[in-house]
Protein backbone atom coordinates (compact mmCIF):
# COMPACT_ATOMS: atom_id res chain seq x y z
CA UNK A 1 0.00 0.00 0.00
CA UNK A 2 1.03 3.54 -1.01
CA UNK A 3 0.12 6.53 1.13
CA UNK A 4 -0.22 9.93 -0.69
CA UNK A 5 0.88 13.12 0.67
CA UNK A 6 -1.68 15.18 1.53
CA UNK A 7 -1.30 18.94 0.72
CA UNK A 8 -1.83 21.31 3.56
CA UNK A 9 -3.21 24.42 1.09
CA UNK A 10 -6.73 25.73 1.61
CA UNK A 11 -9.69 25.35 -0.78
CA UNK A 12 -11.20 28.55 -1.87
CA UNK A 13 -14.99 28.95 -3.10
CA UNK A 14 -15.86 30.83 -6.57
CA UNK A 15 -19.37 31.05 -7.82
CA UNK A 16 -18.71 28.48 -9.83
CA UNK A 17 -15.72 26.57 -9.51
CA UNK A 18 -13.63 25.20 -6.44
CA UNK A 19 -10.00 26.02 -6.40
CA UNK A 20 -8.68 22.72 -4.64
CA UNK A 21 -5.25 21.11 -4.31
CA UNK A 22 -4.34 19.20 -7.27
CA UNK A 23 -4.75 15.51 -5.98
CA UNK A 24 -3.06 12.26 -8.31
CA UNK A 25 -7.03 11.67 -10.27
CA UNK A 26 -6.09 14.98 -11.94
CA UNK A 27 -2.92 13.73 -14.12
CA UNK A 28 -5.20 12.53 -16.68
CA UNK A 29 -7.06 15.45 -17.24
CA UNK A 30 -4.21 18.01 -16.96
CA UNK A 31 -1.99 15.37 -19.12
CA UNK A 32 -5.50 15.78 -21.32
CA UNK A 33 -5.56 19.38 -21.55
CA UNK A 34 -2.03 20.72 -21.42
CA UNK A 35 -1.39 18.41 -24.50
CA UNK A 36 -3.01 20.68 -26.66
CA UNK A 37 -0.93 22.49 -28.66
CA UNK A 38 -3.24 25.83 -28.21
CA UNK A 39 -3.00 26.39 -24.38
CA UNK A 40 0.85 24.90 -24.79
CA UNK A 41 1.96 27.70 -26.59
CA UNK A 42 0.09 30.30 -24.18
CA UNK A 43 2.00 29.60 -21.33
CA UNK A 44 5.97 29.92 -20.36
CA UNK A 45 6.74 26.19 -19.72
CA UNK A 46 4.27 23.57 -20.79
CA UNK A 47 6.49 21.66 -23.55
CA UNK A 48 4.67 20.64 -26.95
CA UNK A 49 4.19 17.45 -27.78
CA UNK A 50 3.68 16.97 -24.11
CA UNK A 51 6.40 14.33 -22.66
CA UNK A 52 4.84 10.86 -21.37
CA UNK A 53 5.23 11.40 -17.31
CA UNK A 54 5.17 15.52 -17.39
CA UNK A 55 1.55 15.60 -16.54
CA UNK A 56 2.33 13.36 -13.17
CA UNK A 57 5.14 15.28 -12.92
CA UNK A 58 3.39 18.28 -12.52
CA UNK A 59 0.87 16.57 -9.94
CA UNK A 60 3.72 15.32 -7.82
CA UNK A 61 5.48 18.27 -7.32
CA UNK A 62 2.65 20.22 -6.91
CA UNK A 63 1.63 17.85 -3.83
CA UNK A 64 5.01 17.54 -2.69
CA UNK A 65 5.37 19.45 1.01
CA UNK A 66 8.16 21.59 0.04
CA UNK A 67 7.56 23.04 -3.29
CA UNK A 68 8.24 26.03 -5.02
CA UNK A 69 4.54 26.80 -5.83
CA UNK A 70 1.56 26.22 -5.07
CA UNK A 71 -1.05 24.79 -7.54
CA UNK A 72 -4.86 24.73 -6.91
CA UNK A 73 -7.00 23.18 -9.63
CA UNK A 74 -10.23 24.64 -11.17
CA UNK A 75 -12.71 22.27 -10.19
CA UNK A 76 -16.23 22.93 -12.22
CA UNK A 77 -17.71 20.22 -11.25
CA UNK A 78 -20.09 22.06 -8.69
CA UNK A 79 -21.14 23.54 -12.16
CA UNK A 80 -21.87 20.83 -14.18
CA UNK A 81 -18.45 20.74 -15.73
CA UNK A 82 -15.24 18.50 -15.21
CA UNK A 83 -13.14 18.08 -11.81
CA UNK A 84 -10.25 20.22 -13.82
CA UNK A 85 -11.28 22.62 -16.15
CA UNK A 86 -7.63 24.56 -15.79
CA UNK A 87 -5.02 25.41 -13.16
CA UNK A 88 -3.93 28.40 -11.18
CA UNK A 89 -0.82 28.97 -9.14
CA UNK A 90 1.04 30.98 -6.60
CA UNK A 91 4.79 31.24 -7.04
CA UNK A 92 6.18 33.42 -3.80
CA UNK A 93 8.82 35.36 -5.13
CA UNK A 94 10.46 37.35 -2.01
CA UNK A 95 8.75 39.68 0.64
CA UNK A 96 5.63 38.84 0.94
CA UNK A 97 4.87 38.86 -3.08
CA UNK A 98 4.02 36.16 -5.35
CA UNK A 99 3.61 35.49 -9.43
CA UNK A 100 0.21 34.18 -10.52
CA UNK A 101 -0.23 32.30 -13.41
CA UNK A 102 -3.04 30.32 -14.72
CA UNK A 103 -4.60 28.43 -17.50
CA UNK A 104 -7.77 26.85 -18.26
CA UNK A 105 -8.58 24.55 -20.90
CA UNK A 106 -9.64 25.32 -24.37
CA UNK A 107 -13.04 23.59 -24.51
CA UNK A 108 -13.71 26.41 -21.80
CA UNK A 109 -12.16 29.66 -23.10
CA UNK A 110 -13.99 32.47 -22.99
CA UNK A 111 -16.82 31.38 -20.57
CA UNK A 112 -15.50 33.84 -17.46
CA UNK A 113 -13.41 30.41 -15.47
CA UNK A 114 -10.23 32.30 -15.60
CA UNK A 115 -11.58 36.06 -14.20
CA UNK A 116 -13.74 33.94 -11.17
CA UNK A 117 -10.43 32.09 -10.31
CA UNK A 118 -7.91 35.11 -10.26
CA UNK A 119 -11.13 36.87 -8.62
CA UNK A 120 -11.50 34.11 -5.58
CA UNK A 121 -7.60 34.25 -5.51
CA UNK A 122 -7.20 37.69 -5.17
CA UNK A 123 -9.74 37.72 -2.17
CA UNK A 124 -8.77 34.95 -0.90
CA UNK A 125 -5.13 35.73 -0.45
CA UNK A 126 -3.54 32.29 0.84
CA UNK A 127 -0.24 33.23 1.42
CA UNK A 128 -1.03 36.34 2.87
CA UNK A 129 1.22 38.42 0.23
CA UNK A 130 1.02 42.27 -0.10
CA UNK A 131 1.27 42.01 -4.26
CA UNK A 132 0.77 39.61 -6.67
CA UNK A 133 2.84 39.99 -10.02
CA UNK A 134 1.53 38.22 -13.53
CA UNK A 135 2.56 38.30 -17.08
CA UNK A 136 1.04 37.47 -20.42
CA UNK A 137 2.07 37.02 -23.96
CA UNK A 138 1.34 39.88 -26.03
CA UNK A 139 -0.67 37.48 -28.32
CA UNK A 140 -3.12 36.65 -25.65
CA UNK A 141 -5.40 39.63 -25.03
CA UNK A 142 -8.29 37.75 -23.60
CA UNK A 143 -5.51 36.67 -20.34
CA UNK A 144 -4.78 40.37 -20.09
CA UNK A 145 -8.20 41.04 -19.92
CA UNK A 146 -8.85 38.77 -16.77
CA UNK A 147 -6.38 40.83 -14.80
CA UNK A 148 -7.04 43.73 -15.41
CA UNK A 149 -10.49 43.12 -14.38
CA UNK A 150 -9.33 41.48 -11.13
CA UNK A 151 -7.85 44.88 -10.49
CA UNK A 152 -4.25 44.68 -11.95
CA UNK A 153 -2.64 47.13 -13.36
CA UNK A 154 0.27 47.27 -16.54
CA UNK A 155 3.59 47.96 -15.22
CA UNK A 156 5.27 47.56 -18.52
CA UNK A 157 6.71 45.15 -21.64
CA UNK A 158 8.76 42.38 -21.04
CA UNK A 159 9.98 38.82 -22.58
CA UNK A 160 9.25 35.39 -21.71
CA UNK A 161 10.93 32.32 -23.55
CA UNK A 162 7.96 29.98 -24.49
CA UNK A 163 8.86 26.38 -24.35
CA UNK A 164 6.31 24.92 -26.87
CA UNK A 165 7.30 27.53 -29.10
CA UNK A 166 10.68 27.14 -28.99
CA UNK A 167 11.15 31.15 -29.05
CA UNK A 168 11.08 34.60 -26.82
CA UNK A 169 7.76 36.09 -26.52
CA UNK A 170 7.21 39.46 -25.72
CA UNK A 171 4.73 39.90 -22.55
CA UNK A 172 3.11 42.86 -20.41
CA UNK A 173 3.16 42.96 -16.94
CA UNK A 174 0.77 43.45 -14.09
CA UNK A 175 0.89 43.80 -10.48
CA UNK A 176 -2.06 43.94 -8.15
CA UNK A 177 -1.27 45.46 -4.07
CA UNK A 178 -3.34 43.50 -2.43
Amino acid sequence: MKLETVVTQPVIEGARILLRPLRRSDEGMIGFFTADRRLAEMTVSIPHPLPPGAAAAFVARAMAGERAEHVWAMDGSGDGQAEVIGVISLRPVERAQSEIAYWVAPAFWNAGYASEAVQAMVAANPLGNTHYFASVFQDNPASARVLTNAGFAYLGDAEAFCVARGATVPTWTYSRRL
